[in-house]
């Protein structure tokens, strides 16, 4: 996986059932179909990681990221709007991870100055650590001993209403919780939509088998 691996966070390659519709993503995951994840999920993550297990729930939006030589994001937002899912795939929907998300912030951004302050040079943003509510992450994209930049990716997005797109600049951060391969991981991203407005969200997430979710 090379640098695609390291970008995403540790690979945790699986290969799921091939049970998708020829419309269907991943795992056949698809705008208006519902995710039901398993019951036992939320007692396995209680203490060990921060991340909320949602009860069954509908996809209002998908989106996709095209990352180059045959990877690619698959990214599934619920109904409930504190959640989303994420299915990193290769070739021909070869399965590398699965990460459900929450969000934990979400704010409008109204001025270069603010942006400096939240997700710029004048923020922790892009540090070797980063520290959320006195739990501390590693980052896991640059090499530099200080800041590194956000990198960009450009998320193609379509709901029952509309298709659109957003132009992300992200930084991973991460963390071991002590689970057989379950990472924590903390994404910040800057967003901008085709409005030009601009907006910076905070998601926690956690590393998921494929067992751990269904559709319904």
């Amino acid at each position: 996986m090379g640098w695609f691996k390291d970008l995403l966070g540790t690979s945790n390659r699986q290969t799921a059932p091939q049970t998708s519709g020829p419309s269907d993503g991943p795992l056949g995951l698809a705008q208006g179909k519902a995710i039901r994840f398993d019951s036992t999920l939320g007692l396995l993550l209680d203490g060990s990681s921060s991340v909320r297990v949602p009860d069954a729930q509908a996809i209002w939006s998908a989106g996709w990221i095209d990352l180059g030589q045959s990877n690619k994001l698959h990214r599934y937002y619920l109904d409930n709007e504190d959640f989303w899912l994420q299915v990193h795939v290769t070739g021909d929907d070869q399965i590398e991870s699965v990460t459900l998300f929450n969000y934990v912030d979400y704010v409008t951004v109204n001025s270069d100055a603010e942006l400096q302050r939240l997700a710029g040079a004048q923020s922790p943003v892009g540090l070797p650590t980063y520290s959320l509510n006195g739990v501390s992450f590693s980052r896991e994209w640059g090499t530099e001993r200080g800041q590194t930049e956000l990198v960009p990716l450009t998320e193609h997005v379509a709901n029952p209403d509309e298709t659109y797109t957003i132009e992300h600049h992200s930084m991973l951060y991460a963390r071991e919780t002590g689970l057989t391969e379950r990472r924590e991981l903390l994404l910040f991203s800057v967003e901008q939509d085709e409005e030009g407005t601009v907006s910076l969200s905070t998601s926690l997430g956690i590393s998921l088998y494929t067992t751990d979710l269904s559709t319904v």
